[in-house]
């Protein structure tokens, strides 16, 4: 699908964010993982407390792909550029640990509120 699905109704758009298995992460050591998964816990606070991510949580389950998503999360900045940018900043994605990947996320005007990230701001 590309561009917004033609429905007689109003539409909100978010950046969708996945996280998935990086290509060092089997690789790095068990200390180098631990400080990494804290500095992408701070990274991502920090986007929460900034008003960029409106909510981030990890996933879990059988998935059919090798290397299924590990973390979820939602913006909503107008730019899959820009969050793309900032979720490539990320000391955990930079290192290998993860791989992110930003795609438009479409649903029904209103159907979502994020009451967490509105009491951040």
């Amino acid at each position: 699908m590309t561009g917004a699905p033609q429905v007689d109704f109003a539409l909100d758009t978010y950046e969708c964010i996945v996280l998935y298995p990086g290509p060092s992460g089997r690789a790095l050591p068990e200390e180098t993982v631990q400080r990494l998964q804290a500095e992408h816990q701070e990274h991502m606070q920090a986007l929460l407390r900034r008003g960029i991510v409106l909510i981030d949580g990890s996933v879990d389950g059988p998935a059919r792909e090798p290397d299924p998503p590990i973390g979820f999360g939602l913006a909503r900045t107008g730019s899959v550029d820009d969050v793309r940018t900032v979720m490539e900043a990320d000391p955990a994605v930079q290192a290998g640990l993860y791989r992110v990947d930003v795609l438009t996320f479409l649903c029904p005007a209103g159907s979502l509120e994020f009451p967490l990230a509105e009491a951040q701001r």
